[in-house]
C-alpha cells in the first residue's frame, strides 16, 4: 500500500461516518502519522507506507471516528500563524477569535508600553499572540484551571514570550485586582453556551473540550456580565473591554453594557462568515475606579 493508498483508505473511512473535510483530515492525520510536512507527504506519495506508521494512522482515524477533535490527535493549533500545543486540558482555539486579537491590536496602535490582559487564557493563544506582535506589551493571563494555566505557560516558553507574560490563577479579573495593576485593555474570550444548549453542542466539543471553557455558568451572557462589572475596578481611564460572543448574542451583551452606564457604545466587528463576533468598549474616563 502506497502513502497515496493510505490517504485514500482514510478519507473514505471519514466520508462514511459523515465527517467533514474528510480529505483534509485524512490528510492532516497521515502526515501526524507519518511526522511529515505537506510538502515532504506529497513528495512521498507514491512510496510505500510502513506497517508502523499504517497502524499509528489507523489509530488516528479511530480516534477521530469516536469525536475526538483533530487539534487533539495532533497536539497542535494555528492561531494567528503560531503553533500551539492543545490538549484537553484547554479549549481549541478558534479562528473568530483572531477578530479579537486584530480588535485588541488595533486599539493599542499609538500607545506605549501597554497593559493588558487575557482573561481566561486556556492555551494562552490570545495573550501569546499579542505579546508576539507587540514586544513592548505587559501582559497578564489568567484562567480559573491550574491546568489550562501548564498548557499556556508551555507555549509561551516555545515563543519565547513567557518573560513578558504574567500568568495568574484565579476567577475571572479577581486575581488581576489583587494584583493592583491598571490595564489598558481587559480581552476575553468566555464562555458562552448556556447550561440548557449544552446537551446540543457537536459531540467534539460536548464530549471532549473542557465544560469549564465553553458552558457558561448560568445565562450564556452571565460570565459578559461580570466582566463589565467587574472591570471598571482594573482598566486605566480611557481603557478597552473587548470580548467575544457568540453568533447571535451581541445584541444582548450591548444591552448589558448600555444598562452599565460605565462604558461608552461597543464597536462590534464581525467574524468571516459576517457575524457579529467581538464587542470593544471604552470605559467612560470617570468610571474607571481609583484606588
Amino acid at each position: 500500500m502506497t502513502i497515496a493508498d493510505a490517504w485514500m483508505a482514510g478519507r473514505e473511512q471519514l466520508s462514511a461516518l459523515g465527517t467533514d473535510e474528510a480529505g483534509i483530515t485524512a490528510e492532516v492525520l497521515l502526515r501526524h502519522a507519518l511526522g511529515f510536512t505537506r510538502t515532504e507527504l506529497y513528495m512521498a506519495w507514491d512510496r510505500p507506507i510502513d506497517e508502523t506508521a499504517w497502524a499509528r494512522y489507523q489509530g488516528f482515524l479511530d480516534e477521530r471516528a469516536r469525536g475526538r477533535p483533530v487539534a487533539y490527535i495532533t497536539g497542535h493549533r494555528e492561531f494567528m500563524g503560531l503553533d500551539f500545543r492543545v490538549d484537553e486540558r484547554v479549549l481549541i482555539p478558534r479562528p473568530e477569535t483572531e477578530v479579537l486579537v486584530e480588535c485588541v491590536l488595533e486599539l493599542l496602535r499609538g500607545i506605549a508600553a501597554p497593559a493588558v490582559a487575557d482573561i481566561g487564557t486556556g492555551s494562552g493563544a490570545i495573550a501569546i499572540s499579542l505579546a508576539a506582535t507587540r514586544r513592548d506589551a505587559s501582559i497578564i493571563a489568567t484562567d480559573l484551571s491550574a491546568a489550562a494555566l501548564e498548557v499556556a505557560r508551555t507555549n509561551a516558553a516555545r515563543h519565547a514570550v513567557a518573560g513578558r507574560i504574567r500568568f495568574l490563577q484565579g476567577d475571572l479579573l479577581h486575581p488581576v485586582v489583587a494584583a493592583g495593576v491598571r490595564l489598558d485593555v481587559v480581552a476575553c474570550n468566555p464562555p458562552y453556551v448556556a447550561p440548557a444548549a449544552a446537551d446540543g453542542l457537536p459531540k467534539d466539543i460536548r464530549d471532549f473540550e473542557p465544560a469549564l471553557a465553553v458552558v457558561a455558568p448560568g445565562a450564556g451572557e452571565s460570565l459578559h456580565a461580570r466582566l463589565v462589572e467587574e472591570a471598571p475596578r482594573v482598566l486605566k481611564p480611557g481603557g478597552w473591554l473587548v470580548m467575544e460572543v457568540a453568533a447571535g448574542q451581541a445584541p444582548r451583551v450591548v444591552e448589558i453594557l448600555s444598562h452599565s452606564g460605565v462604558f461608552a457604545a461597543p464597536q462590534v466587528r464581525r467574524d468571516g462568515l459576517g457575524w457579529e463576533r467581538v464587542l470593544a468598549a471604552r470605559i467612560r474616563t470617570a468610571s474607571a475606579v481609583e484606588d
